[in-house]
């Protein structure tokens, strides 16, 4: 069952993101072969203009034993992960960089380290995940929310995380997202917590929460996303059978959703944190290339929206 495909890189990113100079992209603890395979080629592709950050010394010695002339390229020196997240914080915060992604470190480290008040990369807003998603042979987007970050949010942190998702669909040019609220149902039900959530945070959405989106929940995942759904259940529901994004109720169904969507259809995810000051690429190590230069192109794009708000 699981896809052969290989996972390719959305064209679309990588045309908006070309209109842009590279961003400049700190690389927390860039000392594995796969995290400066991933720098390597955003840097040829002319996205990112890479800050190698982490033990200069083993940095070097893998640059060396992969072939990567890194001679004009800003080596920071931080010894150990947590020095390396602090270094980028820091240097993110005064400006000096314009975008921060996940290397070798673990997530609760590099997350923890970047949303220290002193590192000054808060907005006062909330940071939240968002997952680009393409599947091949297909031009459609679907962005996922939130499967990286937010553990089981409440209602705040949702209102943030359509906020965010809406923000991200803006810059991608989709000028009016169609956002649907998760659940089991579309249905509000009290046996089912999570279409309570949804319809209350479509209800708040739509009472002057969100202007530039159509939001609405709860919906079903078929009802969501299929045209054939929608016709044959005979619903007739704003969003239904066409959304742009999915808001997810926890991070377990988004997770699981954006890896089926991986192991079984090939798809190019995509995935940054939004609401910091700069975009975070929260990268895996199990990502191939293509998702980690997608997430780059992303960022790209993301920053230029943000300086032009």
């Amino acid at each position: 069952m699981l896809s052969s495909t290989p996972v390719i890189c959305p064209p679309g990113l990588l045309e908006k993101a070309a209109g842009s100079p590279p961003l400049r992209t700190g690389i927390v603890n860039a000392v594995s072969s796969v995290v400066l395979e991933s720098a390597r080629d955003a840097a040829n592709a002319s996205i990112i203009e890479p800050a190698l950050i982490g033990d200069e010394t083993a940095i070097r010695k893998a640059c060396d034993e992969m072939g990567w002339d890194i001679s004009g390229i800003d080596v920071m020196h931080a010894e150990g992960e947590k020095a390396a997240t602090a270094l980028a914080a820091e240097a993110a915060g005064k400006g000096a960089l314009g975008a921060i992604m996940k290397g070798h470190v673990h997530t609760d480290v590099f997350m923890g380290g970047l949303l220290k008040r002193e590192a000054g990369l808060r907005t006062g807003g909330r940071l939240s995940h968002v997952f680009h998603m393409t599947v091949p042979d297909s031009d459609r987007v679907l962005l996922i929310s939130d499967a990286a970050l937010n553990t089981h949010p409440d209602h705040e942190t949702s209102q943030a995380i359509i906020a965010n998702t809406v923000t991200l669909a803006n810059a991608i040019d989709i000028e009016r997202p169609q956002i649907a609220i998760l659940s089991a149902t579309e249905e509000k039900l009290e046996a089912v917590p999570s279409s309570v959530a949804a319809s209350e945070l479509a209800a708040w959405a739509n009472a002057g929460g969100i202007n530039d989106a159509d939001v609405y929940g709860p919906l079903s995942f078929d009802l969501a996303v299929s045209p054939h759904a929608v016709k044959i259940k005979g619903v007739d529901f704003p969003v239904a059978g066409r959304a742009d994004a999915l808001i997810v109720p926890d991070i377990v169904s988004g997770n699981a959703l954006f890896k089926m969507m991986v192991h079984f259809m090939g798809a190019c995810a995509a995935g940054i944190v939004l609401g910091a000051k700069v975009p975070i690429l929260l990268t895996s190590r199990s990502d191939p290339p293509s998702a980690r230069i997608a997430s780059a192109a992303l960022a790209v794009i993301v920053a230029k929206g943000q300086e032009n708000t």
